[in-house]
């Protein structure tokens, strides 16, 4: 069975990663192991100069792994698209919880807040769109919820993503 993933989209400061940090533990809360996604631009590091798997990936290690007691993780060489990483490195997840990735096929919902510097939201003509998150009188014809709705956008993705 395929990873289901939904993407949290919306521009720069509407308030992704708020209703990413929001929505998380009531789904966990619920039973569900959920895997988050960030998007990076090329040339992100996670490791810092001059640390050991810094410098074995210098040395040209195609994938490094870093291991303690509790966590794992790894910067590897990956040239599959972004969908197919997601599933591949999250696989064991119940649900994958993207933010950003906003030109990918995946079910969306947008994040828009009318105090945002940005016009319009991003994906109202999006045939991926599944959900709009806002305060402002925009009303596409998907279900739509309050910033602050969390409880209600967690059953929403329950009903239609988890419990299918």
């Amino acid at each position: 069975m395929k990873t289901k993933i939904i993407t949290i989209v919306g521009k720069s400061n509407s308030g992704k990663t708020t209703l990413l940090e929001k929505l998380i533990p009531h789904l966990t809360e619920r039973g569900y192991k959920i895997g988050s996604v960030k998007h990076a631009h090329d040339g992100f590091e996670m490791d810092k100069k001059g640390k050991d798997s810094w410098r074995h990936r210098k040395a040209g290690a195609n994938a490094t792994l870093v291991i303690s007691e509790n966590k794992v993780a790894i910067v590897k060489d990956d040239k599959q698209d972004y969908i197919k990483k997601m599933r591949s490195y999250l696989f064991d997840m119940d649900i994958v919880l993207a933010e950003g990735f906003k030109k990918q096929k995946l079910p969306k919902i947008e994040v828009f807040r009318k105090e945002s510097v940005h016009k319009k939201p991003l994906c109202l003509d999006d045939e991926n769109l599944i959900a709009f998150v806002t305060n402002s009188n925009y009303k596409p014809d998907v279900p739509l919820f309050g910033l602050e709705d969390i409880h209600q956008i967690a059953d929403f993705i329950e009903l239609n993503f988890l419990k299918r």
